[in-house]
């Protein structure tokens, strides 16, 4: 019962079964260095990314200042520039008003007044209309009381 094997068969079984062995073990070495391989170039890749990620990081950054900062040279600007023709529209009625007075007829300062009033409803600029204690006391046409009440707040339409 102890001679089921022979001495030849076991020495042609272990050389087989060595070779088996050592052909699985050559695939897992030559598996284990293609993964040391790639895992060499994902690092590098990793840390190309990494770099691209700070910088795009900086970028952004960089742009939301530069955005911020053109958002309040924008908004100081239009506020300079609407501060101006604030201005121009004072000197524009300052002028009508002097041109009214002394030529209250002429048909180019009428244009004048109607170009102003135009510019200052365009600006915000809007004026009420002054009460002109000398139109009623001397009026130059009948004085119709129902309008001055009403102008006056005084009297409802």
């Amino acid at each position: 019962m102890f001679k089921l094997y022979s001495e030849k068969s076991v020495r042609a079984l272990v050389a087989r079964l060595k070779e088996e062995y050592d052909g699985v073990v050559r695939a897992q070495k030559e598996a284990v260095s293609e993964l040391k391989e790639e895992n060499r170039t994902l690092r590098a890749r990793l840390i190309e990314l990494e770099g691209e990620r700070g910088n795009v990081s900086s970028a952004m950054l960089r742009a939301e200042q530069e955005g911020e900062r053109i958002r309040k040279e924008s908004a100081l600007e239009a506020e300079q520039e609407r501060k101006e023709l604030a201005l121009l529209a004072e000197k524009c009625r300052l002028l009508c008003d002097r041109l009214l007075q002394k030529y209250p007829d002429e048909e180019d300062v009428k244009d004048f007044e109607a170009f102003r009033e135009a510019l200052s409803a365009r600006l915000g600029q809007q004026e009420e209309p002054a009460f002109d204690m000398d139109a009623v006391l001397a009026p130059k046409e009948p004085l119709d009381l129902g309008k001055l009440c009403k102008d006056l707040g005084l009297m409802e339409e």
